[in-house]
């Protein structure tokens, strides 16, 4: 397998005030490292873009350590191993890493997973089969607890995190409403992913809509926006509702989100857990083993936004920040 001589990455060149712009990306091009004893060389194929970068990119004390200035920009990846000294990964394999916003990395091996693509495309391990899928395995499972003829509510309903949530709930049983943003991602959530029910925020009549579709009330909610979408969440609890909070993008470029009822917190009993998926590891290969399941007997289905080449994942990834994307944003590399 040939290996070129130079590759590119994008590093973080400053640290956003607000809104993230492009002048907070740098693409450089550096030579192709050599290998020591016990590496392997991978060219990635897709990057995934998600919310959680933001946080990183803030110097703001978070969950995490921030995103380093003039680092490759943390990112997972899929790819190819093309070089290797690592008698566990051969060249040829796919493996699934967290290599950055670049197009080739260099691992020891311990943080990557060897993927069988024979029934999954490989962009999905990035997705339904990956961090998004898992994310929204653990809070269904685990917080929401949600049984059969229980209503549940999900933000961002038509992304790689929600789509997946509101799918398991409809295999279990529940009565599964939406919330997205427009009219065309209501209708995929609807009549392809098979919801009961979606409400168009950009519709202005957030609470009267969500209302509307919850006549018995909501048991469970998985929140990945906060802000207004939360609130008129709350507003619609029965008691002892369970709310998995895995998300915040509302508020993600430093905007107040505020919170009217949250009176009901206390009047209806409510269990608000936030989770980071990544602190639960001992759960993923028991979830991603039944998502794998579900994908490749086509009982969860999933949708890509897809920008070509490196430079892109900027724009991309601005997009992704202001709802442009339709399902998971991802990077192709190659």
């Amino acid at each position: 397998m040939s290996i070129p001589e130079t590759y590119q990455r994008i590093v973080l060149a400053a640290r956003p005030r607000g809104a993230v712009t492009a002048e907070n990306f740098r693409l450089e091009t550096l030579p192709v490292p050599q290998l020591a004893d016990g590496q392997v060389l991978i060219r990635n194929h897709y990057l995934s873009l998600d919310p959680y970068m933001r946080g990183r990119m803030s110097a703001a004390k978070s969950y995490a350590t921030s995103q380093q200035l003039d680092d490759t920009m943390i990112g997972g990846t899929v790819g190819q191993v093309i070089a290797s000294r690592n008698e566990f990964y051969k060249v040829g394999e796919y493996v699934n890493g967290m290599l950055g916003w670049s197009e080739m990395g260099v691992s020891d091996g311990v943080l990557l997973r060897k993927l069988d693509t024979t029934r999954i495309p490989l962009s999905a391990f990035l997705s339904v089969v990956g961090m998004p899928g898992m994310a929204a395995w653990y809070g269904f499972n685990h917080i929401m607890e949600a049984a059969s003829g229980e209503t549940v509510v999900i933000s961002a309903a038509s992304g790689a995190v929600g789509s997946v949530v509101g799918q398991l709930a409809r295999l279990r049983g529940c009565r599964v409403v939406g919330i997205a943003g427009g009219a065309e991602k209501c209708a995929y959530v609807v009549e392809e992913l098979g919801f009961d029910a979606c409400v168009d925020y950009k519709a202005g009549n957030l609470e009267a809509d969500l209302a509307a579709a919850t006549p018995d009330g909501v048991d469970a909610i998985f929140e990945n926006v906060g802000g207004a979408c939360l609130d008129a969440s709350l507003a619609r609890t029965n008691a002892f509702a369970r709310i998995a909070l895995c998300g915040l993008i509302a508020g993600y470029n430093g905007a107040d989100m505020p919170i009217k009822n949250s009176r009901l917190l206390l009047i209806n009993r409510l269990t608000v857990r936030g989770f980071i998926i990544t602190e639960h590891m001992e759960y993923w290969q028991q979830g991603l083993q039944e998502l794998a399941v579900l994908v490749a007997n086509r009982q969860i289905k999933f949708r890509e936004s897809v920008a070509d080449g490196l430079a892109a994942a900027p724009e991309a990834f601005m997009g992704l920040l202001q709802g442009r994307n339709f399902g998971k944003q991802l990077v192709k590399l190659i």
